[in-house]
């Protein structure tokens, strides 16, 4: 059984399985104008690929599709195997409705109906 493969076909199988994550992921980062892929999430963080990726620190956003899932505050972590690693020190939840100043009662109406009678 041979257990060390050769550099071109360990190399051939790393980029298969970036394409497969890639294709896979729904994931994606935002940061200023630049869009990235995320290829993989975990609790404390997630990795892009490191040819598209720069060394991302501050914020950026986190997206699944086209919705707004975080506000993420990050650092990169490591690059390993052709990834990034960012740990996440921060992660702020996105909400579809504006915040309010006021305590909203329960029972409060939904709207006015005025009579114009």
């Amino acid at each position: 059984m041979i257990t060390v493969l050769p550099d071109d076909i360990q190399a051939g199988l790393d980029q298969a399985r970036k394409r497969a994550l890639k294709r896979s992921s729904r994931l994606a980062l935002e940061a200023g104008n630049q869009r990235l892929k995320v290829l993989r999430l975990s609790d404390n963080g997630f990795a892009v690929d490191a040819a598209q990726a720069p060394h991302l620190r501050g914020l950026v956003d986190l997206y699944d599709g086209t919705r707004h899932l975080s506000r993420c505050l990050i650092v990169a972590s490591e690059e390993e195997g052709g990834e990034i690693r960012y740990e996440v020190k921060q992660m702020t939840a996105a909400a579809d409705e504006q915040p309010l100043d006021y305590e909203r009662a329960e029972n409060a109406p939904v709207g006015l109906i005025e009579n114009y009678g």
